[in-house]
């Protein structure tokens, strides 16, 4: 298989997050600054060393005015992504982009929001559009979060398939086992049964509330640079191997919505890398709901579709005896919901070795920000 013009030439060299609460006590500048100067620290540079800072476009933090605090002496690149959790993986492939092309020589990817105590996305205050563009279509009609729209592709796929909330329990019993090893996850010392999910309230049918991800105040951020000073840093590398962003323009009759666009950015993917879905050592999928695990692990090949409800159901998601395990600090299930950054936190950390929930000789780590919106292949 054919690698791509980015394999190897950029990586991963520092991590950094602050604690996940559900209320911070601080702005989300605050958070920003602290989980980007623990990313720098852990890279073994100085602020001084960032030429380059990308952002999420809801992030309340402008690239100048964290420059400014920072005391980074000027910045060659800056920019950001739309969409919430789908630009994460994006903005680390643009970062990588940057880097092997001589734009930048170090650049930070950042998140920070008080996504509990603040604006929360639970509440639709983030995401409504106020009845405006697609809004238009759905918010007067009562459509007005996330989990309103994702559920009737959880339902028309439970109805395809047959799958099953007991299945969608399944990935949240995992994540959370996951969770319990890890002490930075919120749900650290709170275990979860499959009787407890199948016990727990609705809040939008077919999803009940440990379908759902967490409300988190935080922050995460990573360090990208070239392969050639990534050798002289501290750490081990996590090098970039393959990036892809897929955002359809859908014309004509309505696709079959039970399938994510990790069908349409999976075969590219995976051709970049020169690997196949079944190289994969672990993987790291964004799991705003539970059903969307399952969408993203057969969109992606790892199993058939219509068969990841039994994938999961008999612990192929599950550390440390799965075939690939999922989510491995947690997820935005049990852990923390920083739009895929806690999720690239934890790819680096089995990469080097690190993890609470060590998978054996990880080499190859696949991270998804939201059913196939974006996606990296990270390797050693």
């Amino acid at each position: 298989m054919a690698q791509n013009g980015l394999y190897k030439r950029a990586a991963i060299v520092g991590i950094g997050e602050t604690e996940y609460s559900r209320d911070s006590g601080r702005s989300e500048l605050t958070l920003a600054l602290d989980a980007i100067t623990a990313a720098v620290r852990d890279a073994g540079l100085a602020p001084k060393d960032i030429d380059g800072l990308l952002k999420f476009q809801v992030d309340a933090n402008s690239e100048g005015e964290i420059a400014g605090c920072l005391g980074m002496d000027h910045l060659r690149f800056y920019g950001e992504l739309g969409g919430a959790g789908t630009a994460g993986c994006g903005l680390v492939a643009h970062a990588a982009a940057a880097v092997a092309t001589g734009l930048a020589n170090n650049v930070v990817v950042y998140r920070a929001m008080n996504g509990r105590s603040g604006r929360r996305y639970g509440r639709g205050e983030v995401t409504m559009r106020g009845g405006s563009g697609l809004g238009a279509f759905t918010e007067p009609y009562g459509q007005l979060v996330p989990q309103q729209g994702l559920a009737m592709l959880a339902r028309r796929h439970m109805h395809q398939y047959g799958t099953t909330s007991r299945q969608f329990g399944a990935v949240s019993v995992a994540l959370r086992a996951h969770a319990n090893l890890n002490p930075k996850a919120t749900f650290y010392t709170t275990p979860l049964t499959l009787e407890d999910h199948q016990n727990s309230r609705y809040v939008v049918e077919p999803f009940r509330l440990f379908d759902c991800c967490l409300e988190t105040d935080g922050a995460c951020a990573v360090v990208v640079t070239t392969a050639e000073r990534a050798r002289d840093l501290p750490n081990t590398p996590a090098f970039v191997l393959s990036a892809g962003q897929c955002l359809p323009g859908y014309r004509g009759p309505l696709p079959d919505v039970t399938y994510a666009n990790a069908r349409t950015l999976a075969p590219g993917l995976f051709a970049g890398a020169g690997v196949t879905p079944q190289d994969i050592n672990v993987a790291q999928i964004y799991d705003h709901f539970s059903a969307m695990v399952i969408f993203a692990l057969e969109d992606y090949g790892f199993c058939k579709k219509g068969e990841g409800g039994p994938f999961v159901e008999e612990g192929n998601i599950q550390w440390p005896n799965g075939r690939l395990p999922v989510n491995t600090a947690g997820g935005h299930l049990s852990e923390a919901y920083l739009h895929v950054m806690n999720h690239m936190n934890e790819a680096v950390r089995q990469l080097r070795g690190a993890s609470t929930a060590q998978v054996q000789d990880a080499e190859l780590v696949l991270v998804d920000s939201g059913i196939g919106a974006g996606a990296l292949i990270l390797g050693r």
